[in-house]
């Protein structure tokens, strides 16, 4: 049998993050390069890419920063391609990119909710498409979905909530349709409260009430969610796919 510990190990290998300018894609980003992967790194935020690349460098991997916009077909095929100009192959995608928000059903309008789907939704699937095309057998494909593609958590948040849960359809569309024929393996983390530019947003004492529903009573600490992301993207999940990964404290146990 393999030596366990080197299954982790992603030496050699690329990844792709998209939304890897702040929050859970800085995690995923060092992380991925903690195991050994050179990182391309995509994001809108073109100057705050840069400070994700000098992360991953500080690790001793290479980064490729492009910025992105990945509600864009078009740009995702380009980031795909810079990825094979600069590295030669693109091994892994963690489909980070998202907006999160909180709006009342009867206010809100068709643009609000269309830019929500359009990016959290559509935006990882152009991204998935274009990737899925460059990748060999034994890649991995990372979606980061939510809880709340599970279940609910008060807000009124009807846009991220469907585009959460669209995403884990799509996962498991995708490991069917990739799993055997290409040999891309397609999973979906589902992160439950974690520290971010989101839960920065939320309103005073709206933390403490969820905390209070979580099994583990704290939120998620960065590297919780990213060893789940490294777990899926080597070898040491080989044999997963089309699976929800639900790492929140135990919150939609209760």
């Amino acid at each position: 049998m393999r030596n366990v510990l080197d299954l982790f190990r992603l030496d050699g290998r690329v990844a792709l993050v998209t939304g890897a300018s702040s929050g859970l894609g800085v995690g995923f980003a060092e992380a991925l390069a903690q195991a050994g992967a050179d990182v391309v790194l995509a994001a809108r935020r073109a100057d705050r890419l840069e400070e994700t690349a000098e992360a991953v460098r500080a690790l001793g991997r290479r980064a490729l920063p492009v910025a992105t916009d990945v509600t864009d077909p078009a740009q995702c095929e380009s980031v795909v391609a810079a990825a094979m100009t600069e590295f030669g192959r693109l091994d892994i995608l963690v489909n980070n990119a998202g907006v999160g928000t909180a709006v009342p059903a009867t206010r809100e309008t068709p643009e609000q909710f269309r830019s929500v789907i359009d990016l959290n939704l559509n935006g990882a699937y152009w991204a998935a498409q274009a990737a899925g095309r460059a990748m060999k057998p034994g890649s991995s494909i990372i979606n980061v979905s939510s809880i709340l593609g599970l279940t609910t958590a008060e807000l009124p948040q009807a846009a991220y909530s469907a585009s959460k849960a669209g995403l884990i359809g799509l996962t498991r569309d995708l490991s069917q349709q990739w799993g055997a024929r290409r040999g891309i393996r397609v999973n979906a983390l589902a992160p439950g409260f974690f520290a971010s530019e989101m839960t920065d947003q939320y309103q005073e004492g709206y933390l403490p009430r969820m905390t209070e529903r979580i099994v583990l009573k704290r939120q998620g600490e960065l590297h919780e969610i990213a060893a789940a992301a490294l777990w899926l993207a080597s070898d040491a999940a080989g044999y997963v796919t089309g699976q929800v990964i639900v790492v929140d404290g135990g919150f939609t146990t209760t």
